[in-house]
């Protein structure tokens, strides 16, 4: 038992390494890079202290080099779910009643693992199996996942902290218990942090969690189950299983000891889920906790008193880094007429610029699409445009599939405001833009607010203060992430907890004490020192 108030280490954000050419870093994750890809996986399911193997083998291969072979997986039938979540309930005994320091110290040892040893193996399984260049994998696979992790243990220490007031006779006290049963965590394929951030923050509070990874993001998941069990990790506590997503859910969703999804992923799979749990709703034994962060068509607005530079840059930064695959790629922007001329050339200059290719080679800005399906989607997109009488493809619009999924960086310009490309979720390298006139600048307002069921991240540019007082009022619920003169973009742990709301999700705000309070399920104690003898009341006295 603790014999004292601990605190844990203050939490600062991870230096982002620079990759440059020439510097240590670089030439480390090249080397693991090129040792991976000439290297087969072979992943199997981890269920407590077992790695289990089943006759569903299952072959991965890179984005960007898709007829390579970059190992196996191996999927659950319906028994090996039922086993893990059977494991989970009974590994719960032992982690929910673990002191929180012991907690702590796990994702601590974690987050100095990955810093260390594991930050190029991280690093360029996520450019290998996600097709990250090297950047945008430093970013999520290391920095952002080692801030989830050092920041959520201070959150953790925090919120214990927070208790009621006392009156005189009475102590008054707060238990924040862990959920009563498991949760379920989706994860996504785009953010390796963001797959270790969701059973892993539950685990945080003493929960248990079911991971089911992204079929596309099980290479860089293997190596945070090998992280966490040298962290120390307790089996059982996180029991991992791929295969069908459908028939996890089912047998997961079936269990009256559900107490709480984690969902990162598209706007339909949570509503389908939620609506699935809502009709097992008389099944559980307590209320679900529901979170989830969903998509996006993210904006960005621009006032003629912005810097045409500025807003190329915010556009080509955050709609092209990592292929327009992030919930914040911003993918539709609004432009007065005054400024379009210059925005336009600075864009085009951009998008030239701009290689694009394997991760294995740094120049590259641009890398690939993660599968055949989004690039067919993305494309029909890019092909309708070109023939449309309501658009013009400015920059970009060409792709090829022989080797990788690579589709050029795109901008089309729409003269129809709800045009099928401001208004849908591409998941992709393509930029809409609509060029409003100079004096319509707050009926365009409405145009960005009203488009799209989506309020995840938005940007504003404009140096006239009053300009953004308005426009932060007028946008209010458009964005649960909003910035001002700044592409939409790369939110920080402890700095811009990330989430919106609409049909992007319940906005419980990863990387803060937010989300980190979802997973408990809090108990008041009332402690009286001397208890009454007498039933009555003064009020009765005659």
């Amino acid at each position: 038992m603790a014999k004292g108030f601990y605190n844990v280490p203050i939490a600062v954000n991870e230096p982002v390494k620079s990759y440059a050419p020439g510097t240590p870093e670089r030439e480390e994750v090249l080397a693991e890079y090129k040792k991976m890809y000439n290297s087969q996986a072979d992943i199997p399911l981890y269920i407590g202290s077992e790695e289990i193997r089943t006759g569903k083998k299952v072959a991965m291969t890179s984005p960007h080099d898709h007829k390579h072979v970059t190992g196996h997986y191996y999927e659950a039938d319906a028994a090996l779910v039922t086993k893990a979540i059977d494991n989970a309930l009974e590994a719960r005994e032992k982690w929910a009643n673990i002191s929180w320091q012991q907690r702590a110290a796990i994702f601590l040892k974690a987050a100095d693992l990955l810093a260390g040893p594991y930050r190029a193996r991280m690093n360029a399984a996520t450019m290998l199996a996600q097709s990250k260049n090297v950047m945008q994998a430093e970013i999520d696979a290391a920095c952002e996942m080692i801030d989830f992790f050092r920041f959520n243990a201070q959150y953790m220490q925090d919120i214990y902290c927070e208790q009621p007031e006392s009156s005189p006779g009475v102590w008054n006290r707060l238990d924040y218990r862990p959920l009563e049963g498991f949760v379920y965590a989706i994860s996504p394929f785009n953010f390796t942090s963001i797959a270790a951030n969701l059973p892993g923050a539950p685990v945080m509070m003493g929960n248990v969690s079911i991971w089911k990874p992204s079929d596309h993001q099980v290479y860089s998941a293997q190596i945070i189950v090998e992280m966490f069990k040298e962290a120390g990790l307790p089996d059982g506590v996180i029991n991992v299983v791929y295969g069908d997503p459908k028939m996890i859910s089912d047998v997961i969703l079936a269990r009256k000891e559900f107490a709480g999804l984690h969902f990162t992923g598209s706007s339909d799979v949570f509503k389908t889920l939620w609506k699935q749990i809502g009709e097992n709703i008389f099944n559980y034994n307590t209320y679900p906790k529901i979170v989830g962060e969903t998509g996006g068509k993210d904006f960005i607005w621009v006032h003629n008193s912005s810097d045409a530079k500025q807003v190329a840059t915010a556009i080509t930064r955050g709609s092209f880094e990592y292929q327009g695959q992030k919930c914040s790629a911003s993918s539709r922007a609004y432009i007065p007429q005054s400024m379009w001329a210059d925005v336009k050339k600075y864009l085009i200059q951009d998008v030239k610029d701009i290689k694009v290719g394997s991760p294995e080679d740094p120049s590259n800005f641009v890398n690939a699409v993660i599968h055949e399906g989004s690039f067919d989607k993305i494309t029909s997109y890019i092909d309708r445009a070109k023939t449309s009488n309501e658009a013009e493809i400015i920059a970009g619009g060409g792709y090829d599939k022989s080797v990788g999924y690579y589709i050029d960086p795109t901008v089309i310009v729409t003269t129809n405001a709800k045009y099928e490309t401001m208004v849908d979720e591409l998941f992709g390298p393509v930029m809409t833009i609509f060029v409003y006139e100079d004096d319509k600048w707050e009926e365009s307002f409405k145009l960005v607010d009203e488009s799209t069921q989506y309020a995840l991240t938005g940007a504003i540019f404009s140096t006239d203060r009053y300009i953004v007082e308005i426009a932060t009022k007028a946008l209010e619920n458009a964005a649960g992430n909003f910035y001002i003169n700044d592409k939409p973009t790369g939110a920080v742990v402890g700095q811009q907890p990330f989430g919106g709301g609409r049909a992007s999700g319940t906005n419980d705000k990863a990387g803060s004490p937010l989300n980190l309070t979802r997973w408990t399920s809090p108990r008041t104690m009332k402690e009286t020192f001397v208890a009454a003898k007498d039933f009555r009341y003064p009020f009765l006295g005659e």
